[in-house]
């Protein structure tokens, strides 16, 4: 009898063989599958935000250490899409100049190459979620670089 109990018992397996594999799967896919969509938008969204503040430092120094205000003109702009180009993004941006300490959402100024200005540089840029419908995403996600810029107090400065 002793026998017969554990031949049923080891028979019966409540109808649920192979399916814990289809569970895991079906979890799996379900619970990785967004995880890894915003691991690309988080990702896509930090590469913009280093690329406008690499983009903002090197237009700033470009513009600091330029031998005339004309070649600063033209050296900042030139500096910006080298930094965007390294990091293979398209040149997209909007680069302003601003008064020292003032937000990037500030009247713009125009910069002045003299021993001792300061002044901000500000590089923004759009960026689109990937895979969202326009309708949804709105505009996009904003990434705005931005960095100091202090003409040294000692250097002559061709006209």
């Amino acid at each position: 009898m002793l026998r017969r109990l554990r031949l049923l018992v080891a028979l019966d397996d409540g109808g649920d063989g192979g399916t814990a594999i289809i569970e895991f799967v079906f979890v799996a896919v379900i619970v990785m599958v967004p995880l890894v969509y915003l691991l690309v938008a988080v990702a896509v969204v930090q590469r913009s935000q280093l690329a406008v503040m690499q983009a903002a430092r090197e237009a700033g120094r470009a513009f600091a250490t330029s031998d005339t205000a004309r070649d600063a003109d033209l050296r900042a702009p030139a500096a910006v899409r080298l930094a965007l180009a390294a990091q293979r993004l398209p040149d997209d941006v909007r680069l302003r100049f601003v008064a020292a300490g003032s937000s990037c959402n500030g009247p713009a100024i125009t910069p002045q190459l003299v021993p001792g200005a300061q002044f901000t540089v500000c590089v923004s840029r759009r960026v689109v979620i990937p895979v969202v419908p326009r309708i949804l995403a709105g505009r996009g996600i904003t990434t705005v670089g931005q960095y100091v810029v202090h003409v040294d107090d000692f250097r002559t400065v061709g006209r």
